[in-house]
């Protein structure tokens, strides 16, 4: 058990990073800390766009509109934080 327990939640502890990433830089951006206009910024920006996307998308179709303020990272985050900390650790008998 431990030998799949341990791999979902190396999984689940990157993603969990990289959104917290992702959620930081849009602040940054958004406060005009960092400028979309410099090379390395854009890369990292759209790359992690490109690597949440999909994970937002369903969230974003299920969520109602809320036009100025986007709420499916932090539906993202708080089921990923509730799949690491309390459900993997129930199904594998951690608990």
């Amino acid at each position: 058990m431990l030998a799949i327990y341990g791999p979902l939640q190396l999984v689940l502890s990157v993603v969990y990073m990289v959104m917290i990433a992702h959620i930081i830089m849009s602040w940054l951006i958004n406060f005009q800390v960092l400028n979309l206009h410099q090379p390395m910024v854009q890369q990292i920006w759209y790359g992690l766009n490109r690597l949440l996307e999909p994970v937002y998308r369903p969230i974003r179709n299920f969520l109602p509109d809320t036009r100025p303020l986007d709420l499916a990272p932090l539906v993202a985050l708080l089921v990923v934080i509730s799949l690491r900390a309390y459900v993997l650790p129930v199904i594998f008998g951690f608990a």
